[in-house]
Parts: structure tokens; sequence; C-alpha cells
């Protein structure tokens, strides 16, 4: 232990494999970067000047936007810039700046995920209770809970992260930091920071993800007793959407962090790492805007082209 070196700074080995191509992959991510900036932007805005989407639903879409332009803003930007530079380095400040950020939007988006869930099986399942249960306080009880839920977990890993003695080498095998990249370069005990991650993957994000597929098992079979197939339809309709955004978003999750790391290739971390953190951000509001009719209008009223234009 006195001959260990302690890290001022890390050097990032994601896409070190493929410098030849550094260029192509920057106008790539910049272009993912750019379109989930718009797409998230577009969405604020049209729930915010349309009266149609001044509902739950879109007042917890809009956040849901609001957070995954903070989560993309923690990686990409850094990534784009590592482009350009022949030793990709991050400060150890810089490091744990990102892992606060990145982890407080992972677990938030995950809360804020089931109490959209909630949403829905509320106004399925219980329409006439509808106005008491998500009132406006309740949505705004909703949002700051999801946050805070976030910034509790991330600032708890962030602090024993911190704590971690550090020692060479200085590599990490991908474009960010992460928790389990810097435990593997630990040369102190790791064992509470990782009984804390199990019990924090456990509440923040298995809870959730079990609550809105308990969630979605009620609606669905509240959908299936409804008597006609236009009104089953309708009554999907609303929830399509948000469950394909918990599909895409917990199916990513899983693979990027509860598959085996053994017989991966660093090529394949950063593929998988790519679609949680880069892509599922853009997606989620094409998502919505393809599928939902309220927010169509409500971006062709902000946009300003007639209906007949957009073929819609």
């Amino acid at each position: 232990m006195s001959n260990q070196t302690h890290i001022t700074e890390f050097i990032f080995l994601g896409f070190s494999n493929h410098s030849s191509l550094r260029g192509f992959f920057f106008l790539i991510f910049l272009a993912i970067y750019l379109t989930t900036l718009l797409g998230n932007t577009l969405i604020m805005l049209a729930t915010r000047i349309s009266p149609a989407l001044h509902t739950p639903m879109y007042y917890f879409l809009s956040n849901l936007s609001f957070l995954d332009i903070c989560y993309t803003s923690t990686t990409i930007p850094v990534m784009l810039v590592n482009f350009f530079r022949e030793k990709k380095t991050i400060s150890y400040e810089g490091c744990l700046s990102q892992i606060f950020f990145f982890v407080t939007c992972a677990g938030t988006e995950c809360v804020l995920l089931a109490a959209m869930a909630y949403d829905r099986y509320v106004a399925i399942c219980r329409p006439l209770q509808y106005p008491v249960l998500m009132s406006v306080k309740v949505c705004v009880c909703l949002v700051t809970g999801s946050w805070l839920c976030g910034l509790v977990n991330s600032v708890t890993h962030t602090t024993l992260t911190a704590t971690l003695t550090l020692c060479g080498p200085n590599q990490i095998s991908h474009f960010l930091c992460d928790i389990p990249l810097l435990l593997k370069l630990s040369c102190s005990d790791t064992s509470v920071n990782e009984s804390v991650l199990h019990v924090a993957s456990a509440t923040i994000g298995l809870s959730p993800c079990l609550f809105t597929a308990g969630s979605y098992v009620l609606i669905i079979s509240a959908i299936l007793r409804i008597p006609s197939a236009q009104g089953r339809k309708k009554a999907f309709s609303t929830c399509a959407s948000h469950l394909t955004v918990v599909v895409v978003f917990y199916g990513t999750a899983n693979f990027n962090y509860d598959r085996p790391r053994e017989g991966y290739s660093l090529d394949m971390d950063i593929l998988v790492s790519v679609l949680f953190c880069v892509v599922t951000p853009m997606l989620n509001p094409i998502i919505y805007s393809l599928r939902n009719k309220e927010v169509k209008g409500a971006l062709r009223k902000l946009a300003g082209v007639p209906s007949i234009c957009l073929g819609i």
C-alpha cells in the first residue's frame, strides 16, 4: 500500500479500438444529442402552451423530457470533446460529478416512470376518482418525491465512492464514469459500497419496476373487461406510449447492468451502454409524438404547420 499512486484523473478507453472512425462517431453522437435536445424541448414547450395537454399525464411527460435532457447532458458532451483528444481524460472531481448527476437522473427516472404508471392506473381503473387522486398537489408531490429519491440515492453512492482509495491503473474501459467501474479500480475495501449498491438496486430499481408491472397487470385486466372493441382500443391507446417507454428503459437497463460481465468485448459493453444512456432518451419524445394524437396536435400548433401539410 505504500507504493500506491493516488489517482487524480481517469483515462477513458471507450471507442479507443476505432480511432480512425472518431470523426464518424462524433457526427453520429452529435446528431443523437441534438435530436434528443430538440425532441424533448419540443415536448416540454408543447405541454406548456397547449391547454389540451394541461393534464397530469402530460405534466409527468414534461418532467420526463426535462430529465432526459439532463440525463444525456451528463455524458454526451464529455464524449464529444474526447473524440478530438488523443488522451481521453476526465478529472477525479469531474468523474465524481458525472456519477452524481448520472445516478440522480437514472434513479429519478425509475421512480417517475412508476408514478406515470400509477397515473394510468387511476385513469383507467378508477376514472371517477381521477380528479381527486391525481390533483395538482398529488402530481407535484409525486414528481418532487421522484427527484428526492434520485438525489438521496445519488448522494449516498457518490459519498461512498469518494471514500474509496483509488490507485493505478487509472484506465476506465468505458466512455463514462459509473460506480461499478470505479469499484474495480479501488485498492480499499468495497464491501460497504457493494452492499449499498445491491440495496439501492432493489429499492430504486426493482421496486418501481415491480410497481409499474403490477399497475399494468391491473390496467390490462380492466381494459379486457370493457365490452366494446372500440372502448378497449381507446383505453389502451392512453397508456401505449408509456408502456413502450417503460419496456425500452427497463429492457436496456437490465441488459446493461444485470448481464454477466465475462465473455463480452469492450465494443459490446460500449454498444449496450450507448443504447441505455444515449439512445433511450432520444426515443422517448419520438414514441410519445408518434403514438399520441394530442401531442402531435400540440406540436403542429407549436410549429405553425397545418394538419394537411403533415398528413396527420
